[in-house]
């Protein structure tokens, strides 16, 4: 059985610490997300995750863009990097960085949801024949994705892995799950390539996204769900899952 080799203090460099969990769900409306799954390299399969999750084979990442029009936090857009595994039998995507548009909407996916959100300048362009994604951090591009050709999809077709985020917590280190509900009324699929890519910028320098799987683009309202479980990061979903006790 292949489980993740990196170490969780190590991992744990940027985590974030958790606050408050919630107890009602987060609306985010009038969202654009985008989202881009590539495999990678097979250097990066175990030593990117803690022992708590199983790589998928092959190696894989997935990228997300959210462009918000209205939230609790006010409009902002933000970019996820997950890298693909199992937590038990259950698919899911290990986060290894995050930005965000602006400080309100940072902190608070990092208080309340464990993200490891950074501020930075992230832009998702929705063209009549295509959409464009980058983000600049200190002034340097980490990321730009160029996809074009946008094809109508079911607006059931595509579906999103719930999200582990390593966070400390009043129990210690734990992986974070978190849930957002897709809500969509529109989804494209498209003909997406990596045009810029920094693996360290984005939690490590094994990431290297290098043939493009997949890439949509869904027009929706989204729901944060309240944060009900945590993994210790060290043992199997099976013994290591325990309930958030809502505080």
């Amino acid at each position: 059985m292949l489980t993740g080799t990196a170490d969780p203090a190590t991992l744990a460099a940027n985590a974030a610490r958790i606050k408050t969990f919630l107890n009602d769900p987060v609306e985010l409306q009038g969202v654009a997300c985008f989202q881009l799954t590539a495999e990678m390299r097979n250097s990066a399969r175990e030593a990117v995750l803690p022992p708590a999750l199983h790589p998928t084979i092959p190696a894989a990442l997935s990228l997300q863009a959210w462009q918000v029009a209205h939230s609790p936090w006010g409009p902002f857009t933000a970019t996820i990097c997950r890298v693909s595994c199992r937590s038990g039998v259950r698919a899911r995507g290990f986060t290894t960085a995050a930005v965000a548009t602006t400080q309100t909407a940072a902190q608070a996916l990092r208080d309340h949801f464990g993200f490891p959100c950074r501020v930075g300048a992230v832009a998702l362009d929705r063209h009549y024949d295509g959409v464009d994604v980058s983000v600049t951090l200190e002034q340097r591009q980490t990321l730009r994705i160029a996809a074009i050709d946008p094809q109508p999809l079911g607006v059931d077709d595509v579906q999103y892995t719930g999200t582990l985020n390593l966070a400390h917590t009043t129990r210690g280190l734990r992986l974070i799950q978190v849930e957002a509900n897709h809500r969509a009324n529109r989804v494209e699929r498209l003909r997406a390539r990596i045009v810029e890519f920094d693996g360290a910028a984005w939690g490590n320098a094994l990431l290297e996204p290098y043939r493009v799987i997949a890439a949509s683009i869904a027009l929706e309202d989204m729901q944060l769900a309240p944060v009900r479980f945590q993994c210790k990061p060290d043992e199997l979903a099976f013994t290591g899952t325990e309930p958030v006790g809502g505080g």
